[in-house]
């Protein structure tokens, strides 16, 4: 089983940044570890239904991100320290959320398969983010 845990959530006033942390252990019943997995972040607001943030490549080689992030957000991993980070700067109210990481077992790099949340197996507990304006 894998277990993903975010940390590095927060409050944070707008133009702020905020770096979140999502560490993995743990091995899949297929023998999958973090390293052979799509890393993806995703996000949920009060009354809405959780969106895609980012996502990168098992070999990290290849990032997505949302438009309503693009260039203010960075996605990034460590294999050696199974850990996926997500870099946010210039945050706005609007990205007050809870921002979860999750594992796909596929070694695509299509943006439309890593940005669709049924592709991902585990998911983490999720980290609070808000951003005050």
């Amino acid at each position: 089983q894998v277990q993903l845990v975010e940390s590095g959530g927060g409050l944070v006033q707008a133009g702020g940044s905020l770096r979140l942390s999502c560490a993995a252990s743990g091995r899949a019943a297929s023998g999958r570890t973090f390293s052979s997995s799509a890393m993806g972040w995703f996000r949920q607001a009060p009354g809405k239904e959780r969106e895609f943030v980012a996502s990168i490549t098992w070999s990290g080689t290849i990032t997505s991100y949302a438009d309503s992030v693009k260039g203010r957000f960075t996605i990034s991993r460590d294999n050696a320290k199974s850990t996926v980070y997500l870099q946010m700067n210039s945050l706005k109210p609007e990205d007050t959320a809870v921002y979860y990481c999750a594992a796909a077992g596929t070694f695509s790099s299509s943006a439309q398969v890593l940005g669709n949340s049924r592709m991902y197996d585990y998911w983490g507990q999720g980290t609070q983010v808000t951003v005050s304006s």
